[in-house]
């Protein structure tokens, strides 16, 4: 496996386009795309191997396993693996340990449940990529489910559709599983809900909504919406449709009308629920004096800070405009060492940290800052003082990592986290991301 996949990247390198023919353009497209297919394979091939070198059967019962458990990452019936080797197979990738962990769970799922769509992939007639997909929709299905998929899926794996794939898996559960599918079919129902991603934040102070709603109330909304729009543009409104329904939701979201939970009897209304009033609506802003300046080159923008992305000095001024209540709060100098003679880490360090890191240390890892615990990088019982420089977010899976997985943290300056992998990767984590650097596993 090693020897095939040096010998793809060689070849990649060696070809090089240099032509103006188009048929040469295409040639050489066909070309790259079947080195690319043939190296996922292999690294589909190496996470499968990965998996099977960390499984359960390779936890030694008569030693500590210092807090490492085996997760179960892909469908009942595959083996499990521990969970401590996902961390150091993602920094491998280059990927989050979330993104890591779909990824073994996907080719655990593919060796030991589909491996007739495996057998496709390794015969290198099925891309990778839409393996891992079928892989993905198939981890819930119980061993019987699995194998009725993967017996009729695998000869048509190169070109079904997701819609096709999701019918031929929810006819499977029907079949083999019913039960486990009428439980999936109530825990949909139970995750209706409104979703707003406000880490997303626009240049222009906008954030993403989505959502799923019972058919009548998703009719309701949408008429409210339609309603508010019209309203809207009768006042002078003269944005698009899309923005007025927008507008008004918010102004529906301001105005927090209670629910109308009164009952009638007898010509008198009885409350059944108290008269809920207006919360209070907090954003952390970040405007430089710059900003604010009259100066051909300044920079009109500032920053939101729960979510450290840009907004246009405009857009802050427009939202100070609508605030019933402005707090303005001192600057917090990030350059400035904060220290405390004491182990527990007080608030004015967290919010340094926070502003400082902005999320998890461990390499791509965006958990928010604020959810992390505050971990010691130097150890206090060691000697490692309460303080700005000795201290970084970690949240609480990596967190258990540099404590007990053999991970190892040094800071050479505020915000520089220099991390080694227990096989010895090395990777370093500052304000610009994460990068993999020359050392054993990387060349």
């Amino acid at each position: 496996m090693q020897d095939l996949s040096r010998d793809t990247t060689e070849r990649g390198r060696e070809r090089t386009l240099a032509t103006d023919s188009p048929v040469e353009v295409l040639g050489f497209l066909r070309e790259q795309r079947a080195l690319s297919d043939a190296a996922e394979a292999n690294i589909l091939k190496a996470a499968a191997q990965w998996a099977a070198m960390h499984s359960e059967a390779a936890l030694d019962p008569s030693e500590s396993t210092w807090g490492d458990t085996v997760k179960a990452l892909a469908g009942p019936g595959a083996p499990g693996i521990l969970e401590f080797s996902v961390l150091e197979f993602a920094a491998a990738l280059g990927m989050s340990s979330d993104w890591g962990a779909a990824y073994l769970g996907a080719a655990i799922e593919l060796r030991h449940r589909l491996p007739k769509v495996w057998a496709r992939v390794m015969a290198g007639d099925l891309q990778a990529w839409r393996a891992r997909r079928i892989a993905e929709a198939t981890l819930w299905l119980s061993p019987a489910a699995a194998a009725h998929v993967d017996r009729h899926l695998a000869p048509v794996a190169h070109q079904i559709r997701p819609t096709a794939l999701d019918r031929l898996v929810e006819e499977a559960a029907t079949r083999h599983d019913p039960d486990q599918l009428a439980r999936r079919t109530q825990a949909a129902t139970d995750r209706r809900g409104i979703h707003l991603d406000t880490t997303r934040t626009s240049l222009a102070g906008t954030v993403p909504l989505h959502g799923e709603l019972d058919l009548p109330d998703a009719l309701a909304l949408d008429e409210a919406l339609a309603q508010g729009a019209s309203d809207l543009a009768s006042l002078g409104n003269t944005e698009s449709l899309d923005a007025r329904r927008a507008t008004a939701l918010g102004e529906m979201a301001r105005a927090q009308l209670p629910l109308d939970l009164t009952t009638e009897t007898a010509g008198s209304v009885e409350p059944t629920a108290p008269r809920r009033t207006p919360k209070q609506v907090v954003l952390h802003l970040h405007l430089s004096d710059t900003a604010l300046g009259t100066e051909p080159d300044a920079e009109p923008l500032g920053r939101v800070g729960t979510t450290h992305t840009p907004v246009t000095a405009d857009t802050i001024r427009t939202w100070c405009g609508q605030a019933d209540h402005l707090v303005i709060k001192p600057v917090i100098d990030l350059n400035q060492r904060i220290h405390v003679n004491a182990y527990e880490v007080p608030d004015r360090i967290k919010e340094h940290l926070t502003l400082r890191d902005h999320t998890c240390v461990f390499p791509w890892c965006t958990r928010p800052a604020e959810t992390c615990d505050t971990d010691h990088v130097q150890p206090f019982d060691a000697g490692g003082p309460t303080s700005t420089d000795n201290t970084a977010p970690l949240c609480r899976r990596h967190h258990r990592a540099k404590t007990h997985a053999g991970w190892h943290l040094t800071m050479p300056s505020p915000g520089t986290c220099l991390w080694r992998s227990p096989h010895g990767l090395h990777l370093l984590r500052d304000h610009t991301g994460t990068r993999l650097l020359p050392g054993p596993g990387h060349t």
